[in-house]
């Protein structure tokens, strides 16, 4: 049973296009149109966040993507000075769920990246921000609505690969670290080790 049964049962879809039903949409101005040669959407990629890094539930996150952040409201906010990014979601550590890109477009969380030997992951993957911060572990509320959300993503796009932030761009990306259970996930979703990272990763080109 996924929070999304509900919805299923019912005989409705748990996405309006490519927007989630049960997240909170906040639209960001930060996203693309993906490109024509990307290929299909076969990547998911996982993530943490926390502004300032070790706080929570202060709505920083979802200023930082939607371009309202405050940059004097704490001193950490000047080092990323006019950052543009953005994620299609972001789970809390409530286990509550936002969305700020549709997942049809090309949201800006990847940067420099490459994995399963394509180049520019942002064009074919859809982004999951999970509240925490990198090293330290995450609450069981977060692991539930993320694997919900992998099982309904997975039914609108043809996934075939999950990683970390870690994996993508490694050398130059930590997260979500080693506090991220990735046995806990694949347990709950019973997908196929071969869809997970791997435990080494190649250096980043």
């Amino acid at each position: 049973m996924t929070i999304s049964d509900d919805i299923q049962d019912a005989g409705v879809s748990p996405w309006d296009g490519g927007w989630h039903r049960l997240a909170r949409r906040v639209p960001s101005p930060n996203f693309g149109q993906r490109p024509v040669s990307s290929g299909a959407v076969d990547l998911i990629v996982v993530h943490s966040i926390s502004l300032p890094p070790g706080e929570y539930g202060n709505g920083a996150v979802q200023q930082l993507f939607t371009n309202t952040l405050n940059w004097d409201a704490h001193p950490y906010f000047q080092r990323i000075r006019g950052l543009q990014v953005s994620s299609h979601f972001f789970v809390e550590r409530t286990g509550d769920l936002w969305q700020f890109v549709d997942c049809d477009q090309r949201a800006w969380h990847a940067g420099p990246s490459s994995y399963r030997g394509r180049s520019n992951c942002n064009d074919d993957s859809i982004g999951i921000e999970l509240e925490g911060l990198e090293g330290l572990t995450f609450e069981p509320a977060q692991y539930r609505t993320l694997a919900t959300l992998c099982q309904d993503i997975a039914a609108r796009y043809p996934v075939r690969h999950i990683a970390g932030h870690e994996h993508i761009a490694p050398g130059r990306k930590g997260d979500p670290g080693p506090g991220f259970d990735w046995a806990e996930l694949q347990n709950a979703l019973q997908w196929q080790a071969g869809l997970f990272p791997q435990k080494s990763t190649p250096p980043f080109a």
